[in-house]
């Protein structure tokens, strides 16, 4: 079994930045990515980014690329989100979590913090 928490969500002005933190715990040497995925009301929860568990490649969605940033610290069993230059669209629901096998769905995941970016 794997544990994961969010923290870091809040309000923020758009141009904004926000960092999202996920603290990993249980069997974590057992994780091969961690990811963060998003769900805005009324919309399907979608991908955000993701990082490989010891490799650190990294995967972002197009609409985040060269806004956000995914870092893992895996003496700490973290992985972080920074997010620039927040715009509304960005408003979700962050959800974290991990991934046990290269192909397949993710199989644990937090109970998610809340991002609102503002104009």
């Amino acid at each position: 079994q794997v544990q994961v928490v969010e923290s870091g969500g809040g309000l923020v002005q758009a141009g904004g930045s926000l960092r999202l933190s996920c603290a990993a715990s249980g069997r974590t040497f057992s994780i091969y990515r961690m990811g963060w995925f998003r769900q805005a009301p009324g919309k399907e929860r979608e991908f955000v980014a993701a990082i490989t568990w010891s490799g650190g490649r990294t995967y972002y969605a197009d609409s985040v690329k060269g806004r956000f940033t995914i870092s893992r610290d895996n003496a700490k069993n973290t992985v972080d989100l920074q997010m620039n230059s927040l715009k509304r669209e960005d408003t979700a629901v962050y959800y974290c979590a991990a991934q046990l096998n290269d192909r397949g769905s993710y199989d644990y995941w937090g109970q998610g913090t809340q991002v609102t970016v503002s104009s």
